[in-house]
């Protein structure tokens, strides 16, 4: 499947805000994004002055939402389709959906340092749904799932671990460092989501 595999932090930038891309490099002083926080190319600084059009908003908050969580065009979209089915709030059914994602719930959790980096230990088979393996990134985890690492071994999430141990663990989530496992206590709702995005304009973006 495609993937973008330019300089993450270029996308930062584009944002103008951190997605925390790059693992231990987004809380350093290294950060891109935090040094330059210009548009990246020749004319960056000239169009962080430019008036956006409501069309360029409304785009802007798609692609930041997508470039957060990693998701693609096409994905992206079936997630939408899938907000607008569910009762309740479009925009808001469409993030609760974005962090149900498996890769996001393990990078929540601490085991790792970005999605990215999580959707790749996923993928190798390092964690278990309710006893199962699962290696589907893109896998929606549901109130009372019980996510664990195969093997408390792993050298890579042990750090990844040690290192977010300070970090916070989400309100819909309850976590036991010992044994290295997560239970979901809940489906996300919009206060427990932390990323700043004003999800009605990708509603109205897509409303079009």
């Amino acid at each position: 499947m495609a993937r973008y595999t330019g300089a993450v932090c270029r996308l930062c930038r584009r944002e103008n805000q951190k997605l925390f891309l790059k693992g231990d490099r987004c809380y350093s002083d290294k950060c891109a994004q935090a040094r330059r926080g210009t548009v990246p190319g020749q004319h960056g600084k000239n169009q962080m002055r430019k008036k956006t059009s409501e069309y360029g908003l409304q785009l802007r908050a798609k692609q930041k939402a997508k470039r957060y969580y990693g998701v693609l065009e096409s994905q992206f979209a079936k997630y939408f389709v899938m907000a607008e089915r569910k009762t309740g709030i479009t925009g808001e059914n469409l993030l609760r959906i974005l962090e149900s994602r498996l890769d996001n719930v393990v990078y929540r959790a601490g085991f790792a340092m970005s999605r990215k980096e999580a959707r790749q230990l996923v993928l190798h088979r390092h964690f278990k749904v309710n006893g199962n393996i699962v290696d589907i990134p893109s896998y929606l985890v549901k109130e009372g799932d019980k996510i664990t690492v195969k093997s408390t071994d792993s050298p890579k999430i042990k750090e990844s671990a040690e290192k977010n141990a300070s970090r916070p663990t989400p309100a819909w989530m309850s976590k036991d460092g010992e044994k290295m496992a997560v239970a979901i206590s809940k489906l996300p709702e919009r206060e427990d989501i932390d990323f700043d995005i004003e999800e009605h304009l990708i509603v109205e973006l897509y409303s079009k």
